[in-house]
């Protein structure tokens, strides 16, 4: 038995950028130990992590700072700082290959890894100009990106019918 809580939470700050702080707390209802490295009370936290990411408008980020509570092994704080990485990074399409190309494998450590594939949600959601429409007119990024918000969907056609039955235009095809 295992006990995974993650918690995300976003606001603006002073100074207009914007911080998506993520939690992991992982525990399990019973003592354990993994030989050679530790042992665990019941409910006592085996990986406590925290990730702070600081974007700006173009969810661009512009800092991240991390911190292990708990982790279960010695060289687990060493996946702390290539985290930095990260700093100039776009939150958006291709978010799982930045953090791959960046931290994948032996770079850094699964567990924030896992907690910063849904940081980009949190952000999003975050921020209330996700929602609109881009200054060129195409719709906002959300939109075609499930059942719901469906482009011949009701729901498309209610909130957004400037959108409804959109296409993507049609790329010139290059002369041969």
């Amino acid at each position: 038995m295992h006990t995974r809580k993650v918690e995300y939470r976003g606001f603006q700050r002073d100074d207009g950028l914007w911080d998506i702080e993520g939690e992991m707390l992982d525990t399990k209802p019973h003592a354990f130990e993994i030989e050679g490295e530790g042992e665990w009370a019941p409910h006592e936290a085996i990986h406590h992590m925290h990730i702070r990411v600081t974007l700006d408008d173009a969810m661009v980020i512009r800092d991240i700072a991390v911190a292990m509570d708990a982790h279960p092994h010695d060289p687990c704080p060493q996946a702390m700082e290539p985290m930095r990485r990260l700093i100039g990074e776009t939150l958006g399409r291709g978010w799982r290959k930045t953090i791959e190309r960046h931290l994948g494998g032996i770079q850094g450590c699964t567990h924030l890894r896992e907690l910063l594939f849904n940081l980009a949600t949190a952000a999003f959601q975050t921020r209330s100009a996700s929602f609109a429409p881009t200054a060129d007119g195409r719709p906002p990024m959300h939109l075609g990106q499930c059942l719901a918000w469906d482009f011949n969907g009701p729901v498309v056609e209610k909130v957004y019918p400037m959108f409804f039955r959109w296409q993507p235009p049609v790329k010139a095809k290059p002369v041969a």
